[in-house]
């Protein structure tokens, strides 16, 4: 779901936001650089402050379960729907942010592999000698690519993971793999590496992340003012900038 347009006056005018508060909000990486950006745009213009805690996802969910006290929540739009079936978010309360392809990168400088057809991104896959991946959406979904294009057995032994929270690129830059894939708005900025490319043809999926209102929110009504904030039209620049798309 798309919240329509406010303008900022309005939205600094809803119930409850007459004095600054502070906002906290836990974050799944991929939107990390947009939603940076934007905050500090809001935090400028509300006089609010907002602390956010940025983790992988198996770490929010187990945040989460452990009941410490959030505002909003941000994750894959999935994830938030289960926060909301668990009692954790408020139900209804999901609003699209942004989403992001599955991207392939390489160590700096090094050869990028050719991934511009299924079949030599098969090749590639099949040439290489290590390839990194994440405990997060975009990791469980190369798992069943790999199933799909029925290399699973053969790239097993390959695959290294990273614990929730470490970027993929970190493997990369290390060079503890060579190749490796995770949200490609966690790929394009990341120091040390080199983006090749998405995932080629119908091998490609987006992945729609989303916020959410946590269930124990102290300060709801300015974490709906943030989220109007960064899902306006005015925000779309800076999410493209970024490497993500607009929710649609």
């Amino acid at each position: 779901m798309k919240l329509p347009w406010i303008p900022l006056a309005a939205i600094l005018l809803l119930p409850g936001l007459a004095s600054a508060v502070e906002i906290n909000v836990i974050s799944t990486q991929a939107t990390q650089e947009a939603y940076t950006e934007l905050v500090a745009q809001f935090e400028k213009a509300s006089g609010h402050k907002v602390t956010t805690v940025f983790t992988g996802t198996l770490n929010v969910q187990k945040r989460l379960a452990s009941g410490e006290p959030y505002d909003l929540i941000i994750m894959a739009a999935p994830a938030i729907d289960e926060q909301i079936q668990l009692g954790k978010a408020v139900a209804g309360s999901r609003i699209d942010f942004a989403q992001s392809g599955t991207g392939l990168a390489v160590r700096k400088g090094a050869a990028k592999p050719d991934i511009g057809s299924p079949e030599a991104f098969k090749r590639t896959l099949l040439a290489a000698k290590s390839i990194g991946y994440s405990t997060g959406p975009s990791g469980l979904y190369m798992l069943s690519v790999f199933e799909k294009m029925g290399i699973a057995e053969q790239v097993k032994p390959k695959l290294k993971q990273t614990p929730s929270g470490l970027f993929v690129g970190t493997l990369i830059a290390n060079g503890d793999t060579e190749i490796g894939f995770q949200q490609i708005s966690e790929l394009v900025h990341f120091q040390g590496i080199d983006y090749v490319g998405p995932l080629p043809g119908n091998l490609q999926r987006m992945t729609m992340f989303s916020t959410g209102i946590h269930a124990g929110a102290k300060q709801a009504d300015a974490a709906k003012a943030l989220v109007k904030f960064i899902t306006a039209p005015s925000a779309a620049p800076v999410i493209r900038k970024h490497g993500l798309e607009g929710a649609k």
